[in-house]
């Protein structure tokens, strides 16, 4: 089984999130959630991006990366739209990494500097509605023809924490075949 570091979305590590790491955990997985705001979560994504420059984006993603170092290098680097951000640049740059999954989110690669690992594997997940998604597709379009292992999963609708069952953009039909492509993937790994 690969062991998974599931990086939280803007609003902190809220029940959806931890429901969706426990999903996997069931299936086998073993899955470490930091939480990058102390506990605190939010009811919407402007609180959310709030605290997070109050805090720093910088600082936040240090703390990631913290969390990442705790652990061995031998992992699928994991998250939900903000998460991304640190899960992407750990797939990228931290060696021994397993894969990745790129919920919510896609960084163009050259933003860490260099081309995807070559080896591997990443999936991206997306509403092909979701305002915030539909600013990344570029980058996830561009990820999956230059990776020699990567999978683009584009849902019908417009939410866009969609895998987040305790919001009210949780879209259970598209979130249960996420979680089944998501569990395919770390299966073959």
């Amino acid at each position: 089984m690969a062991e998974v570091l599931l990086y939280h979305h803007v609003q902190g590590l809220t029940d959806g999130v931890r429901a969706f790491a426990d999903d996997l955990r069931e299936a086998g997985q073993p899955v470490h959630t930091p939480d990058l705001f102390g506990g605190r979560t939010f009811a919407s994504l402007e609180e959310g991006m709030g605290f997070a420059r109050e805090i720093g984006f910088g600082t936040l993603r240090e703390r990631g990366v913290a969390a990442a170092e705790e652990l061995g290098p031998d992992l699928v680097y994991a998250g939900f739209s903000f998460g991304v951000t640190i899960a992407q640049k750990l797939a990228q740059t931290r060696p021994g990494a397993r894969g990745a999954l790129l919920i919510h989110s896609c960084i163009p690669v050259t933003e860490f500097g260099q081309s995807w690992p070559d080896g591997v594997p990443v999936q991206i997940h997306g509403k092909e509605g979701d305002e915030f998604f539909d600013e990344d597709l570029p980058a996830a379009r561009e990820l999956a023809k230059s990776a020699s292992a990567a999978e683009l999963f584009i849902y019908p609708g417009d939410q866009h924490l969609f895998t987040d069952a305790s919001l009210d953009a949780f879209d259970a039909e598209a979130s249960k075949l996420l979680m089944e492509r998501v569990r395919t993937f770390l299966s073959s790994l």
